[in-house]
């Protein structure tokens, strides 16, 4: 379980959020919703560990983050609203590479994490070669590899054709099935069943102090 009490981030003095609750469980998912610039991408980032601007409290599975951190970190997989691969790397550089950075991901090889994401025949080729979304498929590559139960995504389906987010879904739904958790944001509407997804919007989590 992972749990924010009271988080309050403020940035270029301008309140993106204050009292913020929230928990996750095994086998939900978590939208966070809100219009462009209101905290989506910070608070995630917050949750990653990427940022230590703010107050409050995170815990994970009932105790305070500082103490835990490391056990934290190979429990949870982050993918930025980036793609988050280095252009003169191959897709499969790039994920060995991230292999390497992050001992959980090891579930699958990764030229069987490429052809899932529909890039079998363009392991070797540099990435720079490849088009914004087949390079954000490198990246989504991660989720077929990751053991990790939490999952961090920041709007997952930027770039993807329509059968890509169908793709994408079936595995945030199938993760969830199996007992992960996924926090997510999208402008894009959920088709994951109601009974695992619950949603809250930042514009209503603004105050001032």
């Amino acid at each position: 379980m992972l749990e924010v009490n009271n988080l309050f981030c403020e940035r270029d003095e301008r309140i993106l959020f204050d009292k913020l609750h929230f928990e996750i469980k095994a086998g939900e998912v978590l939208q966070i919703e809100g219009q462009n610039g209101s905290g989506k991408t910070t608070l995630l980032r917050i949750l990653s560990g990427l940022l230590d601007a703010f107050e409050g409290d995170i815990l994970w599975q009932k105790k305070p983050l500082d103490e835990v951190r490391e056990s934290y970190y190979q429990a949870m997989l982050y993918v930025g609203h980036l793609a988050g691969v280095k252009a003169a790397l191959s897709p499969e550089e790039n994920l060995a590479w991230m292999m390497r950075l992050s001992p959980h991901l090891n579930k699958l090889t990764i030229v069987q994490a490429l052809e899932k994401v529909g890039l079998y025949g363009f392991e070797d080729v540099p990435c720079h070669t490849l088009s914004a979304g087949q390079q954000r498929r490198v990246g989504l590559a991660r989720l077929y590899l990751s053991s990790a139960p939490l999952w961090i995504l920041d709007e997952p389906f930027t770039a993807l054709d329509k059968k890509g987010v169908a793709e994408k879904e079936a595995l945030i739904a199938e993760h969830v099935n199996m007992g992960g958790m996924v926090i997510l944001t999208t402008h894009h509407e959920l088709n994951i069943p109601n009974q695992s997804l619950r949603s809250f919007n930042l514009d209503d989590k603004k105050g001032a102090r």
